[in-house]
Order: C-alpha cells, then sequence, then structure tokens
C-alpha cells in the first residue's frame, strides 16, 4: 500500500510485542474510572490503542495521497485541546447562500465547506502538469457564511452504542417547547455494530450528521485532508468517500490536461483494489479509517473536576431549564464486555436555534432547518478554549446568553437569576 498505515498487526510482529499472545489479554487498560485525559476506556487493548492513536497523529503528505486541497495533515492537528482527540483551535469555515428561499450549498465551488490549503503543483502521470488552486475567499456568490469549532472526541466511543431508542425516547418526553429531532442517518461503512444500509439516529457534528465513528472518520479524512479510500461491504466496492474535492471550479472546468477532478476520482488509497475488488463477500474498511474508529471508540470521557458549588450549581442548572435540552441523563453501555456509565450533558437531538443556528444546511433544506443544531455535550467543557460552535467566546456568561430559539427560556431564566445564582451555575460548569 502507498499509505505509511499503522496497522495492528504490524505492532504485532515487532519486538516489542512478541513476548506472546497473552499480550493481548493481560496488557489493557485498568477498570478504574479515574482517566487522565487522553486515556482509553476499561477493557481496551493498549497495544491496539497506542497504534490506533499514532496512526491518529500520523502527519500526511502528497505521497500518502494528501489534498489536492486540505484543512490539516493529520487527526491530531484538529483535535488536540488538552489531549489527542480534543477539540480543536481550527476553526472550519462553511458557506452557502439562498436560492428561492431555500439552502444552496453551492456545490458548483466546492460548498459548502471551504479548504483552506492547496498542495500546489503535483503530477498524477508522466508528463500531465496538474495545480490543486486554492478555495477563493469569499466563494463565489456565498451570502452565508459559519465558522465551526473542531469537536472533541472524548468518550465518543460510548455515545455511538446509546441505543436509538434512547434518544427518540427522550425527544418524546420533551416539552413541545423545546422538543429535539432525532435526526436519521444511513450507514455508509460496516464497522462494529454498523452495517451498511442500516438507518440510525446520528448523533456526531454540529449538526448531527453520522451514527458512526467511522462513517465520521472517512468523511473528514476526505473532506479535512483530500484523503480518498475505498473499502468493502460483503464483497461490495465502498466508493462513498472516493471523490476528490476541487478547488472553486464548476465541473465542466474541473478538467485540464488530464487533472482528476471529482467526476473522475483518483482514489489515494484503494483498499478495494488491494483486496481483489472484495473478493469472496470481504467486508472491511480502510485501514487508516478503521484505526480512526477504533481510537476514537476507545476514548475515556473527560474527567470530572470539583464541583465548587458544593451542589447548588446543578440545581440551577435544572431550575433554569438548561438540563432540557443538556439532559443530566446517566447512559450506561457495554463496551470492551464490561458495563461504562457516562454522563455527557446532551440529548443528542438538534433543536431550532433562531439566531444562534449557523444557517448552514443541505441543499434544498429550508431556513428553519438550517437553524437546527445538535446540543453540544457538555462533559469535558473546562478543557476548551472555545464556546459555542463557532468558539465566539470562551466566556461561560456569554454562550449561554447567546442561546436563542428553543434555548431562549434557559437563558432567560439566566439572565433573571441573581448573582449568587448565576455564580453556582458557572462553577458548576466549570466542573464539567
Amino acid at each position: 500500500m502507498k499509505r505509511a498505515t499503522l496497522t495492528l498487526a504490524a505492532i504485532l510482529a515487532s519486538p516489542l510485542a512478541a513476548a506472546g499472545c497473552s499480550d493481548l489479554i493481560d496488557d489493557s487498560v485498568g477498570a478504574s474510572d479515574n482517566f487522565a485525559l487522553g486515556d482509553a476506556i476499561a477493557g481496551t487493548n493498549a497495544t491496539q490503542f497506542a497504534a490506533a492513536k499514532a496512526n491518529f497523529g500520523l502527519t500526511e503528505t502528497q505521497q500518502d495521497g494528501l489534498g489536492p486541497i486540505f484543512n490539516e495533515r493529520s487527526c491530531s492537528a484538529c483535535h488536540s485541546n488538552g489531549a489527542i482527540g480534543g477539540a480543536g483551535q481550527n476553526i472550519e469555515r462553511r458557506y452557502g447562500t439562498l436560492t428561492n428561499g431555500v439552502f444552496n450549498g453551492l456545490a458548483n465551488t466546492g460548498g459548502s465547506l471551504r479548504q483552506l490549503f492547496g498542495i500546489g503543483g503535483f503530477n498524477p502521470s508522466p508528463g500531465v502538469n496538474c495545480n490543486s488552486g486554492t478555495d477563493a475567499n469569499p466563494a463565489p456568490g456565498a451570502t452565508i457564511f459559519a465558522g465551526r469549532m473542531t469537536t472533541p472526541t472524548f468518550g465518543l466511543g460510548l455515545v455511538e452504542l446509546i441505543p436509538d431508542g434512547t434518544l427518540q425516547g427522550i425527544a418524546s418526553a420533551q416539552p413541545a417547547s423545546i422538543r429535539g429531532i432525532a435526526v436519521d442517518n444511513v450507514i455508509q461503512l460496516t464497522s462494529g455494530p454498523f452495517s451498511r444500509g442500516q438507518h440510525h439516529v446520528a448523533r456526531f457534528g454540529w449538526k448531527a450528521v453520522h451514527a458512526s465513528l467511522a462513517d465520521f472518520a472517512g468523511d473528514a479524512y476526505l473532506n479535512e485532508m483530500g484523503i480518498t479510500t475505498t473499502s468493502c461491504a460483503n464483497g461490495q466496492v465502498i466508493r462513498d468517500f472516493a471523490t476528490e474535492n476541487r478547488a472553486n471550479r464548476a465541473p465542466t472546468n474541473a478538467v485540464i490536461n488530464g487533472c482528476p477532478d471529482d467526476l473522475a476520482p483518483g482514489v489515494d488509497d484503494d483498499f478495494a483494489a488491494e483486496e481483489n475488488n472484495c473478493a469472496g463477500g470481504l467486508t472491511e474498511v480502510q485501514d487508516d479509517v478503521a484505526n480512526f474508529a477504533f481510537f476514537m471508540r476507545n476514548l475515556a470521557p473527560a474527567p470530572r473536576g470539583v464541583d465548587n458549588s458544593n451542589g447548588r450549581g446543578l440545581t440551577e442548572f435544572n431550575r433554569e431549564g438548561c438540563n432540557g435540552c443538556h439532559v443530566t441523563t446517566t447512559f450506561t453501555v457495554t463496551a470492551n464486555g464490561r458495563g461504562q456509565s457516562f454522563q455527557p450533558f446532551s440529548d443528542f437531538l438538534v433543536h431550532d436555534m433562531g439566531t444562534l443556528g449557523d444557517g448552514i444546511g443541505n441543499d434544498g433544506d429550508s431556513v428553519a432547518v438550517t437553524r437546527r443544531m445538535r446540543t453540544a455535550p457538555l462533559w469535558g467543557i473546562r478543557f476548551r478554549n472555545g464556546l459555542l460552535h463557532d468558539a465566539r467566546t470562551s466566556d461561560k456568561s456569554a454562550a449561554i446568553q447567546a442561546h436563542d430559539g428553543q434555548g431562549a427560556a434557559a437563558r432567560n431564566a439566566f439572565n433573571g437569576a441573581t448573582s449568587a445564582q448565576r455564580n453556582d451555575l458557572l462553577l458548576f460548569l466549570s466542573s464539567l
């Protein structure tokens, strides 16, 4: 393979792992709940986790398939706050416009995600000279612009295992004024508990786009680093993440002197072809994507800090109605053969956030739909430098006061609280 992939097989072949198979049984993270930031959940094989973490931090190059346009060179470059896997300092840029009153992502300009960098000149074959170009800023025709902070991945493997019915039940129990929507997502990659074509409740990303961390990883690998991949599902070649992005060029202008374009993708890591086009009914996800998913699935939640409000802040959190969407539910799932309990402070549903919504959607979405945002989990908030989807502030009071739409009632309750009550709430949030 062209890619410098770090696989479990390669690690086990090293002298360090040559002591015997018992390493696979004994070399695991302990069951203590007192995880440090960036640790693995209980029951995770430490050798496999280290390999996956190294792959997550690997810097990609043009020889690995980086680009032709991209936002960063590694997963960890965007997920680094506090520890590898955290939120990012990076604010990705989204854009679009309204056409006849509905959202238009301007696909002919590479929309709605703007990639910040290009690899410049490259030669896909002898004698063919190409140039990646870069995305224009602002994109031609765009009237809507939004920033999105890279989300933290701590504990997401546990979130992935929350049953759909649990999240749908939370929605059903919410008052109509703040009732969230469980977004339906069709699985693309067969991985872990998921099979291609299944429908599940999406729970990852600012708009709740993906239900599976493998899909989440494949999407980011393509759109953030420009690395295209194929995978296999029951002998079928999966090319969902095999379409190259091109910089701000209409399709009719994309093919220049034989350069690859979004109509005739050049796959950087054609896993399916390397596996004889998935012969024998093979089901397997491309190596890097599988490693990224494994790393995220086994990252422990961020540890809680001390609540200096002595419990008064949680009472105020509930009194103001913050718990209507940032639910205080303790979820329990089985991961690595063990029961794992966690409290993310999110219903993982999307809500109409009024002016706090970023205005970005899929082609054809109404304005009301573009205002919907997934309830951001509050666990680990003390490790983040930026708050809200665009990291516009680091001040928790300002973040609360920016809430609108279905979050307006909680905002108003916060504004009407005494200074002592607000202080207790902020102390509580600072412990999460």
